[in-house]
């Protein structure tokens, strides 16, 4: 096993391991390890059964269903996220920590490749580390009593789901789930610092008013996703990527109209943010 950073900030590709079969004591706990480190991984030419890649999946935690949209029929923990040739929307296409919204948010993602359009449908990956390390001291002292509020209905990333809801959205598809968590969390792992909010679905800060929170906000939607904190991911197909939720945020880039693009997604359960 091969592990190489693709980016001075975040992520790496591991080589030389077949997640096809189940993985070794040894194997699991440095593929773990290289997650904690980069927080997010890539993997590539790793076509994978849907049983294998929910085995895969297992190593490392407890898959869980999306709440928006159904899984697949004999694998409700696997959804199938896809942008057709005549749609304009991309499924997340903005960025954002994955459900956030939920009061225990996943722990991780992966999100493996089954059809990638000939030109773009890059994602971009952002460390919440570092952009929290990056501000002030007077500023990280002031977020760290700070409580965001998440809402699943705002409607910059309600609009990305619309597709998928039409084609396969679950009984609460149409249901508003709210969170409060800290605006810094510490990982548990770790036990670094990391900023916790993000454009798709924090609304503001409790205990004041929308108004109040925005100019914050703002400033720290546009902080977090620094260049210099990223890396940019290019799919092929049978690529897998697995991103630590608790301290990474991404975008899918919607660059491709007139072209599918088809993905199966896993999400790991976590815990309450601390």
């Amino acid at each position: 096993m091969e592990v190489r950073q693709v980016a001075g900030a975040i992520g790496a590709e591991i080589s030389g391991v077949d997640l096809s079969v189940p993985l070794s004591e040894n194997a699991a706990k440095n593929i773990r390890q290289a997650l904690l480190d980069h927080l997010v991984i890539f993997f590539r030419d790793q076509n994978l059964t849907p049983a294998q890649f929910r085995q895969f999946a297992q190593s490392f935690g407890t898959p869980v269903e999306y709440p928006f949209v159904k899984g697949m029929e004999a694998y409700p923990e696997i959804i199938e996220v896809a942008k057709l040739e005549h749609e304009r929307n991309n499924f997340g296409g903005i960025w954002h920590s994955d459900t956030v919204y939920l009061e225990q948010p996943p722990m991780g993602s992966m999100l493996l490749a089954r059809e990638v359009p000939p030109f773009g449908g890059d994602t971009l990956f952002a460390n919440q580390y570092l952009a929290y390390e990056a501000l002030s001291e007077r500023f990280r002292t002031i977020l760290d009593g700070l409580v965001a509020v998440h809402s699943s209905a705002k409607a910059d990333v309600s609009k990305t789901r619309e597709d998928r809801i039409k084609s396969g959205g679950t009984a609460e598809a149409g249901k508003e789930f709210l969170s409060e968590h800290p605006a810094v969390r510490t990982h548990p792992e770790t036990g670094r610092k990391a900023l916790f909010v993000n454009v798709a679905h924090t609304s503001h800060f409790k205990g004041m008013t929308e108004d109040e929170s925005r100019p914050i906000l703002q400033y720290l939607f546009q902080h977090q996703i620094r260049p210099e904190f990223t890396c940019r991911f290019v799919w092929q197909k049978d690529s897998l990527a697995f991103w630590d939720n608790r301290c990474a945020q991404h975008n899918p880039i919607n660059d491709y109209h007139g072209h599918r693009r088809i993905m199966h997604r896993i999400t790991l359960a976590g815990d309450r943010p601390a």
